[in-house]
């Protein structure tokens, strides 16, 4: 099976499934001297652990702890491949005996079914949202070593159930349910998702990244442009259908002359290009939002066939979250990061 490795210079590979015996990964490239401890990577990690965020979270209860194998020594890497494994403590994987044979609508049941013959019924396997565990270790070791160069990542949910969140306050969305972007809005969610939450069904959102300290200069020509990586990378998460770039789908709704960036002397005037042109970072925030689709699982009946082509109907029961948010936010930040540390490797293989 392909598809498991992002990245170029820096790399992350993962590996296990939902209901197996634990998750993990192996980063390579990360530069010698860089200061990583588990401690660190937990912090992350706990962002984004099952139980987190109120009444739209999973009842699965999982600690998460990480354990490093490799590449770090006295608290600093090595420059060798750096190992990491996150064992799985709270599987219940009676909860999907019942569906073994059913296409659950709305998750990967079908097109793992058709392109391997054989798929893990539980919890989805490989395509459960609990495989981006190993992501945001990854990411906290991206996060480590673009640090130490000044660059800094922030995410936080701008829109949630349909209701968008007023403001923009990335430093106390960090602290916020939901990792709102608003104070208020996160209190309108919170009654949103308890009102969906007693009808049966889920909800999707809008998660905004941004990235500062960063050179102008990163992104590759053509094919492999800074903003084409980070829709490569954010869509590479299994909730996320849509990404955007500054202004995004509002530019196209705009004139020239007001999508513009006009500069002056003392740099850009405006943002609506989000930081990028030309498919390379102008120095500026870059500004990137992912579009999170509802949770599939919902314990409404469904319309769907079983693996004979039989039509059936399904209540999906068992213990999943009624959004994806808060969870998903350090997963999209994770890959931000991860992004951002490998065009930072690939400036500095053209001397820049």
């Amino acid at each position: 099976m392909s598809g498991n490795t992002f990245g170029t210079l820096f790399k992350l590979t993962t590996f296990g499934e939902s209901h197996g015996v634990g998750l993990g990964g192996v980063v390579d490239g990360c530069p010698p001297g860089v200061a990583i401890s588990e401690e660190v990577i937990q912090a992350e990690l706990d962002r984004r652990k099952p139980g987190q965020g109120g009444p739209a979270a999973t009842a699965r209860k999982e600690s998460d702890t990480v354990r490093l194998l490799s590449g770090v020594f006295e608290g600093l890497t090595t420059g060798t491949p750096i190992g990491f494994i996150v064992m799985n403590e709270d599987q219940r994987s009676r909860d999907y005996s019942a569906i073994m044979d059913v296409y659950r609508p709305g998750h990967a049941d079908f097109g793992y079914q058709a392109k391997f013959g054989v798929r893990d019924y539980r919890g989805g396997g490989r395509s459960s949202g609990r495989e981006t565990v190993s992501r945001v270790a990854g990411g906290a070791v991206a996060q480590q070593f673009l640090r130490g160069l000044g660059i800094t990542v922030q995410a936080a949910t701008v829109e949630l159930g349909g209701i968008a969140a007023a403001g923009r306050d990335f430093d106390g969305a960090q602290d916020r349910p939901f990792f709102s972007a608003d104070a208020g809005a996160a209190t309108a969610w919170d009654e949103r998702v308890r009102l969906v939450k007693a009808e049966g069904d889920t909800l999707g959102g809008v998660v905004e990244l941004r990235a500062s300290g960063l050179p102008a200069g990163l992104g590759e020509p053509v094919f492999d442009k800074l903003d084409a990586r980070l829709a490569y990378a954010l869509m590479g998460v299994g909730a996320v259908k849509g990404v955007e770039v500054g202004a995004g789908f509002g530019a196209a709704r705009l004139t020239g002359g007001n999508n513009n960036d006009p500069l002056s002397p003392e740099g850009f005037l405006s943002n609506n290009a989000g930081g990028i042109l030309g498919g390379m970072s102008t120095g500026q925030e870059l500004i990137v939002r992912a579009a999170v689709k509802p949770i599939p699982s919902i314990a409404k009946p469904q319309q769907t066939v079983d693996s004979t082509g039989s039509a059936r109907s399904i209540t999906i029961g068992g213990r999943h979250d009624i959004c994806a948010i808060p969870r998903i936010v350090p997963v999209l930040k994770a890959m931000l990061l991860l992004v951002l540390a490998d065009f930072v490797l690939l400036q500095r293989r053209v001397g820049r």
